[in-house]
């Protein structure tokens, strides 16, 4: 017996006007890649108001899109006992603090030992967003750690997702970055895509989607700042592809120019004390430490904060006593 084949109309909303459908897509349909996408609109199995387009079709508000793609092959994705750190938890959705290593949901090769694993050996989840990605309401980077929201039931999980499309999620990130910004306290707006020749990377390109940072400079080192920054937007690798894009990549990030090739760019004076330094940090020191949103189910406003993990604070701890 062949496949069963399953066939999804969307709606394109008026926020997503001017998408390349191929993105567009990758929004829309979690579970599909970028080159089963590309397949699918090929062999004119996606449509736009019931004619075939292009990849580079801009969609526009109102458009109906329909996709047929062949039933997943049923998955079951283990629960285990991992421990968290949960920072709220109620019978709608949890608040957790993700150390920095541990991948969100399963992706690739990797079944096991993801954030979804140990939530499904805590709770229940909510059946939205894939069956690779139950409860996952937003992400962050493996090797970012700090503050995600996660949904148990459906309901939540579409008030949530909603909360995050109309901006009322307030997410604020603790970061390093190497040299001194210009300004105190600045935003940086671009548009993000993927990477033309690097598929795995993001970059600033022209027919990306619009990407908004907002940062505030909190102290200034010999050769670091350090910044709180502010989300607008939620792009994959947003932060990090904007800071690396005014010339102030993090502080240890390996992808976006953040390691050894960095510390030509600072004074002689300061590059033993910096590499010397970039060796403690094994990770982009990147930390989502502040999540505020309003409750889905009372309407109760929840803030939340976590300090920065070990690993970070003693970067921090370095820097502040400048004991290297």
């Amino acid at each position: 017996m062949g496949k069963t084949i399953q066939t999804k109309t969307l709606l394109v909303v008026s926020s997503q006007e001017g998408d390349r459908l191929d993105r567009w897509l990758t929004t829309a349909c979690p579970d599909l890649s970028r080159s089963a996408i590309k397949k699918l609109i090929d062999l004119d199995d996606v449509l736009v108001e019931g004619k075939s387009v292009r990849s580079s079709h801009r969609v526009t508000s109102g458009e109906h899109v329909s996709v047929c793609v062949p039933e997943p092959e049923p998955l079951d994705l283990i629960a285990e006992d991992i421990p968290l750190d949960i920072v709220f938890e109620d019978e709608h959705l949890i608040v957790v603090s993700k150390a920095a290593g541990m991948i969100v949901h399963p992706s690739g090769p990797i079944r096991t030992g993801t954030l979804v694993n140990a939530l499904l050996g805590h709770s229940e989840l909510s059946s939205m967003n894939g069956e690779l990605r139950p409860g996952i309401v937003h992400r962050l980077d493996r090797y970012t750690s700090g503050l995600l929201v996660v949904a148990k039931d459906d309901s939540t999980h579409r008030a949530l997702s909603a909360s995050l499309e109309a901006r009322e999620v307030r997410r604020q990130y603790l970061a390093l970055c190497w040299g001194h910004l210009e300004d105190d306290e600045g935003t940086i707006t671009t548009m993000i895509g993927r990477h033309r020749r690097d598929r795995k990377k993001m970059a600033v390109t022209n027919d990306g989607r619009r990407a908004v940072t907002h940062y505030r400079v909190t102290s200034r080192y010999d050769f670091l700042s350090r910044v709180e920054v502010t989300l607008e937007t939620g792009r994959t690798h947003q932060i990090r592809v904007h800071f690396d894009h005014v010339g102030h990549p993090m502080f240890g990030d390996s992808i976006y120019n953040g390691q050894e090739k960095r510390l030509k760019g600072i004074s002689p004076l300061y590059r033993q004390d910096a590499a010397k330094l970039l060796r403690r940090a094994t990770r982009q020191m990147l930390h989502a430490q502040r999540l505020a949103f309003d409750h889905p189910s009372t309407g109760e406003a929840l803030e939340f904060e976590s300090p920065p993990p070990r690993d970070f604070q003693l970067v921090l701890n370095e820097l502040e006593s400048s004991s290297f």
